[in-house]
């Protein structure tokens, strides 16, 4: 993992290219009450759990079954190998809670309200996937607790989230579902 940064007792640490998918992805395992993920584009992603190789939405679907809020905001459809994995995880359709707005190019992950990933990798497999270190992209970013990032994040977050920008946006005719 990259350098850590110690502010009191809060810590910012750099991730780079395989610590995304070591020290970033793996985080989500461990959420107990709210994920949110922002992402430009999402594909087919694989990670290990429980030491097999399983679909992404495998473990939001399971997330979402133990009560954790998911929450993402992508801004694009993605393919059809990712279609493909999500119409196995019917609770997807009911609780995954989803946006999609052209304009979001942000990359981030708030765990719990209480640390947060803010970065260039996508939620792909060559960004923040399994993906060998002689297929993934070079990716970096920081994961940090430290409160005022993290609540940062997450304002912006919840400003797309709420339509916030949505009235004056000049990307309308992209929106699938603008908020009125």
């Amino acid at each position: 993992m990259g350098q850590i940064i110690r502010l009191g007792k809060f810590v910012i640490q750099y991730i780079s290219n395989i610590d995304h998918y070591k020290g970033v992805l793996s985080r989500v395992q461990n959420v107990k009450h709210s994920l949110w993920i922002g992402t430009a584009d999402i594909k087919d992603l694989y990670m290990e759990a429980e030491k097999e190789k399983k679909p992404f939405l495998a473990l939001l679907a399971q997330l979402i079954r133990k009560g954790v809020e998911v929450r993402l905001i992508h801004a694009k459809e993605p393919g059809p190998a990712f279609r493909e994995d999500f119409d196995k995880y019917p609770v997807l359709y009911d609780r995954l809670e989803r946006v999609l707005c052209p304009r979001v190019h942000f990359k981030m992950l708030v765990f719990d309200f209480k640390e947060v990933y803010i970065g260039s990798a996508n939620l792909t497999g060559a960004g923040i996937g399994m993906k060998g270190e002689d297929k993934r992209n070079f990716e970096a970013g920081i994961l940090t607790d430290e409160p005022t990032i993290v609540e940062q994040a997450m304002n912006q977050f919840d400003d797309v989230w709420i339509g916030k920008f949505c009235k004056k946006c000049k990307r309308r005719d992209f929106c699938h579902d603008p908020i009125k």
